[in-house]
């Protein structure tokens, strides 16, 4: 559906913080990303032993931040701050040694003017072998639209 020069587009970073490579499908309740941006040397938010697994909740925040855009109809990036976290769980350590493409699943919980709630999952491989590497649940609050940080 979407690669990632268009899911950059509607996310508040620069390209080379867009961590999503395609957004697979997507309806008014939820969206599903994909990426294997996690096993690259390079990565953003890497650290010198690896990619820390918590590294996923910023896959999945701009999965919602994609799927809030795509709702909205917006073509530019509404900023914003991850305001918690809640039930977090984490399946393994590291985000980079997961195997294959990860999938980022993000459910609208709530939304209003203010912000919106996601539930996320991230899995890695498919089928029976799906593994869940990392779940849990964020608030997001935007900027009033009066903030000239929001486009």
């Amino acid at each position: 559906m979407l690669g990632r020069a268009e899911i950059a587009a509607l996310i508040p970073h620069g390209p080379s913080m867009c961590l999503l490579e395609r957004v697979l499908e997507w309806d008014a309740r939820a969206i599903r990303c994909e990426s294997i941006s996690h096993r690259d040397p390079a990565h953003p938010l890497r650290e010198n032993d690896g990619l820390p697994i918590w590294a996923g909740i910023e896959y999945a925040a701009q999965a919602a931040a994609v799927h809030g855009a795509l709702l909205a109809g917006r073509r530019s990036p509404r900023t914003g701050v991850l305001a918690s976290l809640r039930e977090v769980r984490a399946g393994r350590r590291w985000l980079h040694d997961c195997p294959g493409e990860l999938v980022f699943a993000a459910t609208l919980v709530h939304s209003d003017p203010a912000g919106a709630i996601y539930r996320f999952a991230a899995t890695s491989g498919t089928g029976a072998d799906a593994e869940e590497c990392i779940t849990g649940q964020f608030a997001l609050m935007f900027y009033p639209a009066k903030d000239r940080r929001d486009p």
